[in-house]
């Protein structure tokens, strides 16, 4: 089974529950595998910003998932990945409740394990359910890792440990960067997803101090995504007045006039104004038609670097047919990274899990941690070195953000290579 992505939107996230197989029973061992903190020893390194009151220094972990309702079957998926890292009997505890997947069922199931004592919070897994979560951990003084990308939500205490469309654009942002792209523009759908990514390359080409991108939306339909690209490419002064003036040369209908327009046809079109493009299309039949539309346009490599969201590993074989997108750059995580749980989960449960219990069990593998090294605060989660995981390093800072490291891959024929592996470390500003 090919590892599924990180969700990117709700649309995704209840497309994805199709893909999920069924769960089978509980392990009969502990998990053999901890990720660890980086460069901080047993116990991590105090970070001053953090500050020392944030958080508990014990109890119970609380794992809020909808373990009923419409996104059951990806709830169960990651408590099974939680008892990985925590298995029955272990210390600390796991406290499991059902939010349902609904904000009323996430702020009754979050009370209760408030009341009860616990923690640290784990979950829920929607934007929607930790927005009503997140100010009864604050209020009560509850650190918090949510498993929804929506970076929105980072706060002081509380942390989204999805994998964020910021992180997959400044990750392959830069790898365009120093490869002397410089110049981007953006062809991204006109939803909540294409929106995210528009505010995420107007920051990463800013942090990069790049110029701003050129984006332009494309909506859900053939014509509609055609008039993007045309009017993206800006072909109608780079092309058309070359073939307005092969028109002209050919009505002539002399010998002269045949052969000015067969020396025009050898000219070359004017390259586009940008020399790296992020293409936001998800779909298959939407990179279809892209791979039609780009070339015809004359958007296309070696003058312009396709690159795309981190949701392409799912399809990169596919796009790999269409010999325009063979080239193309996207960041994700490096599957070798997760090769071992993967192996365990697929003991322990008899199936292979989707990369959405990699959250899970990350989250619950920290917590584990934190535990033994002082407690859930903010200042032992914010260790400057930061935790290896699943999915690669990651940090959590102060403010909430967190920072990944994530591979480069690019499309080739028959499956994606890496072309610029996943950092081990990751520096952060002031350090």
């Amino acid at each position: 089974m090919v590892r599924r992505s990180h969700l990117l939107s709700s649309g995704a996230l209840l497309a994805t529950l199709a893909l999920l197989g069924c769960a089978g029973q509980a392990p009969n061992s502990p998990y053999g595998y901890t990720p660890s903190f980086l460069g901080a020893g047993p116990a991590p390194a105090p970070l001053s910003a953090a500050g020392p009151g944030i958080g508990k220094t014990s109890g119970n972990v609380l794992l809020l998932l909808p373990l009923s309702g419409p996104l059951a079957p990806v709830g169960q998926v990651m408590e099974n990945a939680a008892k990985l890292a925590l298995p029955a009997g272990a210390s600390p505890g796991l406290d499991i409740r059902d939010t349902a997947g609904t904000p009323e069922g996430a702020m009754a199931a979050a009370q209760a394990g408030i009341a009860a004592g616990d923690g640290i919070i784990l979950g829920p897994l929607t934007a929607v359910e930790a927005r009503v979560v997140a100010p009864l951990a604050q209020n009560a003084g509850v650190n918090m890792l949510t498993f929804s990308n929506d970076a929105t939500l980072a706060q002081p205490g509380v942390w989204p440990l999805g994998i964020t469309p910021a992180q997959q654009v400044q990750r392959v942002l830069q790898a365009a960067a120093d490869a002397g792209r410089t110049q981007l523009a953006a062809l991204l759908p006109d939803t909540d997803f294409g929106h995210s990514l528009a505010g995420a390359l107007t920051a990463g080409t800013n942090a990069l101090s790049e110029p701003a991108p050129q984006i332009t939306f494309y909506p859900p339909d053939f014509n509609g995504l055609n008039q993007a690209v045309n009017q993206m490419s800006d072909f109608a002064d780079r092309g058309q007045g070359l073939e307005d003036q092969i028109k002209a040369a050919q009505d002539l209908g002399t010998p002269a006039g045949r052969e000015k327009a067969h020396q025009l046809q050898h000219q070359q079109i004017p390259p586009p104004s940008f020399n790296a493009l992020f293409i936001g299309a998800t779909d298959g039949n939407t990179l279809a038609e892209l791979a039609n539309f780009l070339p015809y346009y004359d958007v296309s490599p070696p003058q312009v670097q396709y690159l795309g969201p981190g949701i392409w590993s799912t399809i990169a074989p596919q796009m790999a047919h269409q010999s325009v997108f063979r080239g193309a750059l996207y960041a994700a995580p490096d599957p070798a990274a997760a090769a071992v749980f993967d192996a365990k989960y697929q003991a322990a449960y008899g199936s292979a899990p989707p990369a959405i219990a990699d959250v899970a069990f990350d989250a619950a593998a920290l917590a584990k941690m934190a535990a033994a090294s002082g407690g859930y605060t903010s200042t032992v989660l914010t260790a400057p070195g930061g935790f290896t995981g699943t999915d690669g390093v990651l940090v959590l800072q102060p403010s909430g953000q967190v920072l990944r490291g994530l591979a480069v891959f690019q499309i080739a024929p028959g499956a994606p290579v890496i072309t610029s592996a996943a950092p081990t470390q990751l520096s952060q500003p002031g350090n």
